[in-house]
C-alpha cells in the first residue's frame, strides 16, 4: 500500500463484459495492473492518453495525498467502514456525451442517488487527505472557475464536487468536434453491447497511484449501507 504516492475513490464496474470493453477502450486494465489491446482505430491510443493512467472509472473522491500519518492501511479501513453506511446508487443506464470536448459516457435518467453518494464520499473521506499545496491549487487554474468552486476547491480540495458534481466515465482527451463525432461513434459500437441497464454503483473502489502515474485498482468494498 505505501508504494503508491495517491489515493481516490473510484466507481469501476464490477468483472464482465462491460468492465473488459471498458479496459480495452483505454488499454489498461486498473484491475490487473497491465496494458491491454485497444480496438484497431487509427490514434486511439494517443487520443486516449490521459484517462488510460487513470483507468476505467467514475470519480467519487478524486486522487489526493494521505495528510500526515495517514498510512495505505488506515485510508483502506476508512474507505470499508464507509461502504458499510453508504447504500448503492442508480440511474436507468448511460449514454454518451460531449462534455466541452472530452467523450464520457454520463448518467441517463435522474442522477440524484448518484449525486447524494458523492456528496456522501467526499465528505466520508476528507479527513484523510492532505491540504492542497499552492502548486495542487494553481493545477485547479482557479482563475478559470466559478465562486462557488473556488470554495468547493478549497473546503474539499476539488472544484466539482456537492452540486458542482457531475458524474460520467471519460473515454477520450479533448478532440476537435468532427473527430468526437467520429470517435463517439466507434465508442459507442465497441461499448453499447455492454452498457448496464439499469446502471448501479454497487462498490466504493480504492484506487492508488504508482511511481509512474499509473492507477490501479487496490480493492473493491461493497455499498451495504
Amino acid at each position: 500500500m505505501e508504494k503508491y504516492k495517491r489515493f481516490a475513490v473510484y466507481y469501476a464496474p464490477r468483472p464482465g463484459a462491460f468492465a473488459t470493453a471498458a479496459a480495452a477502450w483505454l488499454g489498461w486494465d486498473a484491475a490487473r495492473g497491465c496494458a491491454v489491446p485497444q480496438p484497431d482505430m487509427p490514434d486511439l491510443a494517443d487520443m486516449t492518453a490521459a484517462p488510460r493512467k487513470y483507468g476505467f472509472h467514475g470519480t467519487l473522491r478524486a486522487p489526493f495525498r494521505p495528510a500526515p500519518g495517514v498510512t495505505g492501511a488506515a485510508i483502506a479501513a476508512a474507505v470499508e467502514a464507509l461502504a458499510a453506511c453508504v447504500a448503492p446508487a442508480s440511474c436507468p443506464g448511460l449514454r454518451l456525451a460531449n462534455l466541452h470536448g472530452f467523450l464520457a459516457l454520463v448518467p441517463d435518467g435522474e442522477p440524484g442517488e448518484i449525486q447524494r453518494l458523492g456528496a456522501a464520499v467526499v465528505e466520508g473521506t476528507d479527513v484523510l487527505r492532505a491540504p492542497l499545496t499552492e502548486a495542487e491549487t494553481a493545477r485547479r487554474r482557479p482563475d478559470r472557475l466559478t465562486v462557488r468552486q473556488r470554495s468547493l476547491l478549497a473546503r474539499w480540495g476539488y472544484p466539482f464536487v456537492m452540486e458542482e458534481f457531475q458524474f460520467h466515465l471519460t473515454l477520450t482527451d479533448r478532440l476537435d468536434l468532427a473527430r468526437a463525432e467520429t470517435v463517439g461513434a466507434v465508442a459507442l459500437a465497441h461499448l453499447a453491447p455492454t452498457l448496464p441497464r439499469p446502471f448501479v454503483i454497487e462498490d466504493l473502489c480504492l484506487f492508488g497511484e504508482d511511481g509512474a502515474g499509473r492507477f490501479h485498482l487496490i480493492h473493491r468494498y461493497a455499498l451495504t449501507g
